[in-house]
């Protein structure tokens, strides 16, 4: 097992003191070095959000992109180099909210990336919004009367969607979270994990002891068929008294790449580039940047 000194950022945090965005940095710190995978073979993309601050905060390849497009950034990515294992790191604002029909398409296509969105039920780096996740009556200061709209259920919008792996964690249990974490990389196409996580200074409903109350492990549970997609659409559905954590889908199907023909002559990066127009020139300046 690595040294998890080895991903560790010289960048100052600036998240809350307490807030569940630690517990996930150390999820995956631990998770890299149980899977001894080096700094320079993982690439991590995030958009905006107090989350996806989380590569700033590694010693890894990262990439920010712009609010909800971690993802298809992800993918364009992963198709010219799938040498590096991608990791995108979204809140459930940025992932769920604006982000939401990448999140949808990135599932049905079965990219072989893991999305860890940060789901605290608010957003909170512009002040404490509600977010599609927070619970219908949810009050906030734009919410003053408590929110309308019921809240979205991303577990069973990702098995519905075509997802091969869809799993929830929780920030407060580092070493599972670590183990979901591990497990999700070493999944073969697009790996969904819902961290569930308090915001400490905005969300005082859904907090550390509020989630401790009520997470269970479906692991433990009798009829556990992580590969029965009814089974795993019916557990997506529970939230209230009890919440499951851990996988609850996974299945094996041909990812979006494998069937993309022009990558059956090897990453496009290790291509020659081609056409009527593209000649040595081409070759030489594409050198220089590898």
């Amino acid at each position: 097992m690595y040294d998890l000194k080895m991903y560790q950022s010289i960048e100052q945090v600036t998240w809350c003191p307490g807030c569940g965005d630690f517990g996930i940095l150390a999820a995956v710190k631990q998770a890299l070095a149980q899977l001894e995978l080096a700094p320079h073979h993982v690439m991590f993309f995030s958009g905006i959000g107090c989350g996806s601050k989380l590569p700033h905060y590694l010693k890894c390849n990262g990439y920010d992109s712009v609010h909800g497009r971690a993802l298809p950034v992800a993918t364009g990515f992963h198709l010219v180099n799938p040498d590096l294992k991608v990791i995108a790191v979204t809140g459930d604002g940025d992932g769920y909210g604006i982000g939401g029909n990448h999140f949808i398409n990135t599932a049905r296509r079965n990219v072989d990336m893991v999305h860890i969105v940060e789901n605290n039920q608010i957003y909170a780096l512009t002040k404490g919004q509600y977010s599609p996740t927070s619970e219908k009556g949810f009050v906030t200061a734009t919410t003053p009367e408590g929110a309308i709209e019921a809240a979205m259920n991303p577990l069973a919008m990702a098995i519905a969607a075509g997802a091969t792996f869809v799993a929830r964690g929780f920030s407060n249990d580092v070493k599972n979270l670590a183990n979901l974490v591990a497990r999700s990389i070493s999944h073969k196409g697009y790996a969904l994990i819902d961290v569930l996580q308090p915001c400490v200074t905005y969300n005082k409903v859904n907090t550390k002891e509020w989630y401790k109350m009520r997470l269970y492990r479906v692991e433990d549970e009798a009829d556990y068929n992580p590969t029965d997609k009814v089974w795993a659409f019916r557990k997506a559905q529970e939230w209230g008294q009890r919440i499951p954590s851990g996988v609850l889908y996974e299945v094996s199907l041909p990812t979006y790449e494998d069937q993309v023909r022009v990558l059956e002559a090897g990453p496009l990066f290790k291509q020659p580039l081609r056409g009527p127009t593209m000649g040595e020139d081409f070759e030489k300046t594409k050198r220089e940047f590898m």
